[in-house]
């Protein structure tokens, strides 16, 4: 099964269309897909909570948007692997969203000649496809912390690489780290 494209679903940010149904079984969404996204936090975590990571970079969305679990997994694995890579094993990385949205899909049917398409079903309920993230505005999509400068030129470097790869306008932040006392 082909995926559609990220962009089909970036730009539309609403509530989907809930069916209600006067047979009760009909009106919920029978299937969830599974989770793509395998782990949520990476890297050095007891440091990252004892506060000795001095670069704490936020990857922050600057617009609404939906961004698919695929692309989230994506995102994390080539961020982790060269994290690896450039920085060594002194780094954090965290994912900050979570695809709860269901996206669903109805399919289209075409004829032989494919002269012309079905009208039907205007609002129709559609089959599941996968999941989302709702993502609003100035929300911290992905935490990266490193403990030297020069590694903070990599992770930065990084992250404005995976600009493409993300359905939304975003900025990267330097905050300060949190302090444990």
């Amino acid at each position: 099964m082909a995926l559609r494209k990220g962009s089909a679903y970036s730009k539309r940010y609403a509530r989907p269309y809930t069916r209600v149904s006067k047979k009760r079984a009909k009106t919920y969404i029978k299937t969830v897909p599974n989770a793509k996204i395998v782990k949520y936090k990476m890297g050095d975590q007891r440091a990252f909570d004892a506060g000795e990571f001095p670069v704490v970079l936020h990857m922050i969305s600057k617009e609404k948007c939906q961004i698919r679990d695929n692309s989230i997994e994506a995102i994390r694995q080539y961020l982790n692997r060269f994290l690896q890579v450039k920085v060594g094993k002194e780094f954090y990385l965290e994912v900050k969203i979570v695809p709860h949205h269901i996206l669903r899909e109805n399919k289209m049917l075409t004829g032989a000649g494919a002269d012309r398409m079905q009208t039907g079903m205007s609002r129709a309920f559609g089959k599941t496809m996968g999941r989302a993230a709702l993502v609003k505005p100035n929300q911290v999509l992905y935490i990266v912390g490193v403990k030297t400068l020069k590694a903070e030129a990599q992770a930065r470097k990084l992250i404005q690489s995976i600009k493409a790869r993300i359905a939304c306008k975003t900025s990267i932040t330097n905050v300060m780290p949190p302090i444990k006392a």
